[in-house]
């Protein structure tokens, strides 16, 4: 009959004798200098190691093989007092070492599984904090009627932190915003979320642009550390008097396109939002006429840069914008979208890049 598995608990060493703390870093020293094998059988004559009290030492003999890995000294291994008294030899030596190298490679593997196992969890919350970022921003564009509106936004990251949003206030009224939060990735995605929060807060309480953004202003300002802020476009159209009331909090000037006519700048202005908390944010107007377009879009589009450092700017922009001025809404951020990846060819996206346009119908 086989015998049984057991298991087998091993007690802690209860001797008050312990490895002194000196001759532990003397050791280390030693090896980070030498790494090589270290042999000392009569510890209390040698004179490479000098131990507080020699007489009370419980170590008589030494034997020290680093652990490396790539060239690089990652600990060492250590053996103390032979027993019955006999010396380590260079036979116990070659042993250790070959027992070294294969424990640093088993600690090395170690710690690549623990990185990749971190790697892959922080990749799964990424992948979480996408899902739940696209799911506040809109999942289909408005419907205005006389109107053709859409919007997009393409994080350069798994998440960011551009963010654009609809509100429907009734049934011919319409609240829309496009806003800039500063940095990138996770933090970018969470001030993303507040600013989102905040702002759709505020606009049930009173949706004019100027009072909108001064009580949001305020509240993020109470809200985030002094070097998180964000650029922001927030305005209200009505679809029975074809005009758009807005305020800017620093973000980009939008680009209005009559037919026939070049794109012009709206630069009204404003401080972006959350580094004072008191600001009094103006407001401007748009009278949309029949094939009006009104573009509005984050940095990420303007600064694409290409392989020779050469920003997309908005120079082009406005061209693109005025030739393709009468596609519908859609079109013409993907012919935007196109022409930016163009420009930046190989080079990988360095910014969200958020797009809204507004096109009035003709009758």
């Amino acid at each position: 009959m086989e015998t049984p598995f057991r298991t087998i608990v091993r007690g802690a060493d209860t001797s008050s004798e312990i490895l002194p703390y000196r001759l532990d870093a003397e050791l280390t020293g030693w090896m980070l200098k030498h790494q090589k094998p270290l042999i000392a059988n009569d510890l209390e004559s040698d004179d490479r190691f000098q131990t507080t009290d020699r007489e009370s030492c419980i170590v008589r003999s030494v034997l020290s093989v680093p652990l490396v890995l790539k060239g690089r000294m990652i600990g060492l291994l250590n053996l103390f007092n032979k027993r019955a008294g006999d010396d380590f030899t260079e036979a116990d030596a070659r042993l250790l070492g070959i027992i070294a190298t294969q424990s640093a490679q088993v600690i090395e593997h170690a710690r690549l599984f623990a990185e990749e196992q971190a790697l892959k969890l922080m990749q799964e919350e990424m992948k979480l904090a996408y899902k739940i970022q696209m799911d506040l921003l809109p999942k289909e564009a408005p419907r205005l009627a006389g109107y053709d509106i859409a919007g997009v936004s393409i994080p350069a990251k798994a998440v960011g932190g551009d963010y654009f949003d609809f509100i429907h206030l009734n049934d011919h009224a319409l609240a829309l915003c496009l806003g800039d939060v500063s940095g990138k990735g996770m933090p970018a995605a969470l001030l993303m979320a507040n600013l989102q929060a905040t702002l759709r807060g505020q606009v049930m309480v009173d949706p004019s642009p100027a009072t909108c953004l001064n009580h949001s202003n305020a509240l993020l300002f109470r809200s985030t550390d002094a070097d998180k802020f964000a650029t922001l476009i927030y305005g209200v159209l009505d679809r029975d008097t074809h005009r758009l009331a807005y305020a800017n909090a620093g973000h980009n000037y939008p680009l209005l396109l009559k037919p026939g006519n070049e794109p012009v700048r709206l630069d009204l202005g404003g401080l972006v939002l959350g580094c004072l908390e008191e600001f009094s944010y103006a407001e401007g107007f748009v009278e949309f006429a029949a094939g009006d377009t009104l573009l509005i879009y984050s940095d990420g589009i303007t600064e694409s840069f290409d392989a020779n450092d050469e920003e997309f700017g908005e120079t082009r922009l406005a061209a693109l914008f005025r030739t393709g001025g009468a596609d519908t809404a859609a079109r013409l951020i993907d012919r935007i979208v196109a022409a930016v990846r163009e420009h930046a060819g190989e080079l990988a996206q360095m910014d969200d890049m958020t797009l809204l346009v507004i096109r009035r119908l003709a009758p």
